[in-house]
């Protein structure tokens, strides 16, 4: 098992990113490449930036992803307003992202602080 692996924000990352895949499957036809291409590449790169950051040599380095980590989390959170003021999300879906959103940019800031402190 990689390191990366065992940190419960990098596990709750990959949840995240089933969500969005799962809520932008009922996307319209028309937005394959745009809001639904948008958000399903954010939501991969949370849990991709962890996993980078963590093969780095100092914690400096891997607080850094997390922050790139945290920033993704943000334009899901943003995409995932348009998308359901479009229609897109219904209520559910979108308090279902925002709620995890929530919980993941609490971890990653945590963690940040955290790799910070340590250094």
């Amino acid at each position: 098992m990689f390191r990366f692996e065992k940190l419960d924000v990098w596990q709750k990352a990959i949840v995240f990113a089933d969500t969005v895949y799962s809520a932008t499957r009922a996307f319209p036809s028309d937005e394959r490449f745009g809001l639904t291409n948008q958000m399903r590449r954010a939501s991969v790169s949370v849990s991709s930036n962890i996993a980078e950051g963590s093969g780095r040599s100092t914690n400096p380095d891997f607080a850094r992803f997390v922050e790139i980590a945290y920033a993704s989390v943000m334009e899901v959170v943003s995409q995932s307003h348009i998308a359901h003021r479009q229609q897109f999300l219904d209520d559910e879906s979108f308090d279902s992202l925002i709620t995890q959103a929530d919980e993941l940019a609490r971890m990653l800031s945590g963690l940040r602080n955290s790799l910070r402190s340590s250094q």
